[in-house]
Formats: C-alpha cells, structure tokens, sequence
C-alpha cells in the first residue's frame, strides 16, 4: 500500500542515522560543500568507504565563505531542520551554543503580524539563533572531521556518463584539469547548478525548470548587543502587502559575539533600508517598540544588500530516462523565496530522503527513482508553502493553481487566528518549520477552529 504524502513527510521527519555505518558503496562525490552537500556527505559516510567533497572554496579554511553571497544576511534556522541537525550530530546544540550560538526556545521567539502581537505562544520545539557562517562552519567541522570524507579544493566542470549511469566528474584546478571516479555522484551546485546543461550535452532529457518572478530585496546590519541574555532573541514583524506595500517585514535575531543582526525586506522596486539612516528610520518608526531599542544600539560595519531574483525548481523526478548513481540536492533541486527561511531545514530533510534511499542498499547501476519520489514530497511541500504565499503579491503573476482564491482566502484564516488561538498556532507553527505536510492544515476541523478563533477575537 503507497503511502500519502503526509505520511512520508512524517517518515523523513523521524529518519535517525543508521546505528552502524553500513558501507556498500566505493567511493561517492558530492560537487558542492554548501549545506545541503555537506549534509549529503555527511549521510554517505555512513554508506560510501570514501566521500569526496569537490567545492571551488577551500572548505577548511573558516568563516563566510565567497560561494555564498547571501551569507551576510539574516539566516533562520527552524525548529524541524534543528532537530535533524541534532540527529546528524548528535551535540550540535551543546557544540552550537559553546561557539556563541544563542538559544531561541519559544518564550524567546515573539512574533507580529500587520502590528499585531501574537499572543499565544506555542510550547514547541526550540531552536537556535546565529550567524549563517557560525551555522555553516559548525556543520563543515563536523563533516570534515569524519575519517572517510575528504575535500577537493577545484571546479566541477562535467560529468563522466559511460552507459547509462553517471561514473565520476570532470574538475579543474588553476587550469589544470582533473578527473575523480565515483560510484554515485551528488550534485549539490545550488540554484546555478550546471547539471542540466551535461546532461543535454551527454544526449539526456534535459528537466524542466520552473520559476515564479519573486524580486525579494534584502537589507542586513548587525549592531553591539547590550544584554548578555536578553529576554527575547528572535523578534520579526510581517507585514501583508494590503497592509504595508514598501516593507514586506523586518526582523532581528541575538547572534554570536554580543551582536543583533536586523533584517529589512521588500519586494519589486521597493528596496527599504539600503542606507544606514533609512534602515533606522523605518526601524524606529515603522515597527514595534523592541525595533526601536535595537536601532538605538551601536551599529557595525555596513549595510549588506542582496536580492533573490526569482524561486526556482527543476523537475528531475518527471524524467523519462535519468543516468543511475546520479542524485541531485538542495537549491540545485529547488530554492525558494529564501524570507520563508526554508533552506536549511529543506537541505537537512533532502538528506533525510538520501538516508533512506541508501539504508536498503540499493543498486546503484539502477536510475535513483525511490530517492526522487521522496524528494518530490519535500520539495512539492516547501514549494507549495512560499508560492502560495508569494502569489498574494501584486507583481506575482502566476501561474496559480486550481482553486487558489478559495485556498488564499483559508490560508488567511489560519493565519490570522494564530493570533489568539493556541491550537491553530501550534499546528500552524509545524507547518512552517516543515516538521508536518501542509496538508495537515487542510483539514475541516484546523479550518473551523480556524473560522471560530477569529469570529471570537472580533
């Protein structure tokens, strides 16, 4: 009997790291130490003998790393991917927080919607504020240090194809060009990923690729935080475009070395924050009081800029002919409007997916469909959750899907009544922090519940 996407969902979400490795696979290359390639690595320790890491960045050297622009900015790390991160690792927290990581349970997390306070508070799971290369680095130190990965400072520049399955990768490094063989080949290259391009040039379908035209712009400052413990270390303020059409939404978190790092955001031609004395004017007068006493703190450094031009997904699940030991991850698959802070906890559920693809042991000289199905759950989920939202946007222009007035209109139902009602926040807060499918809000009795928590507050 298949199961539902639901239940999938949950299946992944529960995936542990097998108690023994069980390696039956020679050698695997991961092209990409981004998140979700070192999370992929780190899963194929467990079944490969050896696990090559091939990035253009020297993986070993610590701090931001030039390959991820978007470093700088406000990183979000949800309550699903810390708890995979957790199982991966088991430490991180306590390795997390001995680095300057600051702890984010839920009384510390406050949250507005259009100016309104959430009152409600869900006692769920907790979760960790910090810089995206305090994150990152902690994930690379732990990958690296495993005694079957090893690292490959160069450039991808194709794949080897013999037959009908993906034998190793071509790379260059300072002009000279190299050549490592693998039994199963990862490519985790992020959202400018070349992989369709080798395939079309190997003879191979090359997969569709869908876009949704976002033009989120991001504005990031980090200032001197004057309380060692402050009483609330993740504060965001959302607003509805109806409501606020030049900030999509502001929000700061406590991070490591004493610091507040703020976020602004906007969408299309409206890019707030782009100077020091715009980002502090709209933070003390456009948004709560706590964003006041953050503007008032010292600042440091510049305003970081970045913008995300558009969500994008390939489907490489709906290929009619696919090359065997050959998967993709992360945003090469798919990256999302990144305001959602999906990323991570995407990456730590596509390496959930390749734990158990690869638990069974299966044959490798067969295309990865078991794997691709999984992921197609994941990433149908995190995708229906940021599009859905993102169409609410005026210069979004489609494509919507079936009954998508009805479905926007639920949506702001439940939305707007976990507000005041516990149980629809709760529900509400699984969802987004992808620890339950989104169909888990489809259901009569969360939109009723819905429907009743808003009629009271009135």
């Amino acid at each position: 009997m298949s199961l539902s996407a639901a239940q999938v969902f949950a299946a992944l979400n529960a995936v542990r790291p097998p108690d023994e490795p069980s390696p039956f696979i020679d050698k695997a290359v991961v092209l990409g130490g981004s998140v979700a390639g070192l999370l992929a690595a780190r899963v194929l320790a467990d079944h490969a003998a050896g696990v090559v890491v091939i990035d253009r960045d020297d993986l070993h050297l610590p701090g931001p790393r030039p390959g991820v622009p978007q470093g700088t900015q406000l990183h979000a790390l949800l309550p699903g991917g810390f708890l995979h991160l957790e199982r991966l690792f088991p430490g991180f927290r306590r390795l997390a927080l001995a680095q300057g990581a600051i702890e984010a349970p839920p009384a510390a997390r406050r949250t507005y919607l259009d100016g309104r306070l959430k009152v409600v508070v869900p006692d769920d799971a907790d979760s960790l504020a910090g810089s995206r290369p305090l994150l990152e680095g902690l994930i690379r130190q732990q990958v690296l240090r495993l005694p079957n990965v090893k690292t490959v400072t160069a450039r991808a520049t194709g794949l080897l194809i013999e037959g009908d399955r993906a034998t190793g990768v071509q790379y260059e490094v300072g002009g000279r060009p190299g050549v490592e063989q693998a039994d199963l080949v990862v490519d985790a290259m992020g959202r400018s990923s070349r992989l369709s391009d080798w395939l079309e040039q190997a003879g191979w379908e090359r997969p569709a690729m869908r876009r949704m035209n976002v033009q989120l712009n991001y504005a990031t400052v980090v200032f001197r935080r004057r309380q060692d413990d402050p009483e609330h270390t993740v504060v965001m303020a959302l607003n509805s475009y109806r409501r606020s059409p030049e900030v999509a939404g502001a929000a700061f978190f406590a991070i490591e070395e004493g610091r507040w790092m703020a976020m602004m955001a906007g969408y299309a031609d409206n890019r707030p924050g782009r100077t020091p004395e715009d980002f502090l004017r709209r933070l003390r007068e456009q948004f709560p009081p706590e964003f006041r006493e953050v503007a008032d703190s010292e600042l440091l450094g510049e305003v970081q800029t970045y913008r995300h031009g558009d969500s994008r997904r390939r489907d490489f699940h709906t290929l009619r002919r696919f090359p065997a030991g050959l998967v993709p991850v992360g945003d090469a698959v798919a990256s999302f409007n990144p305001v959602y802070g999906q990323g991570i906890t995407a990456a730590a559920l596509h390496a959930a997916c390749l734990s158990t693809y690869l638990r069974p042991g299966p044959d490798l000289r067969q295309p990865a469909r078991e794997f691709l199905a999984l992921q197609q759950v994941v990433v149908d989920a995190a995708w229906s959750m940021s599009t859905s939202a993102d169409l609410a946007l005026p210069h979004v222009d489609g494509p919507y899907p079936r009954g998508y007035r009805l479905s926007s209109w639920v949506s702001r139902q439940i939305v707007n009544a976990t507000i005041t009602d516990i149980a629809t926040a709760r529900r509400f807060n699984e969802v987004v922090s992808m620890r339950e499918h989104p169909d888990s809000l489809a259901t009569p009795g969360v939109i009723l519940g819905a429907l009743r928590a808003n009629l009271r507050a009135r």
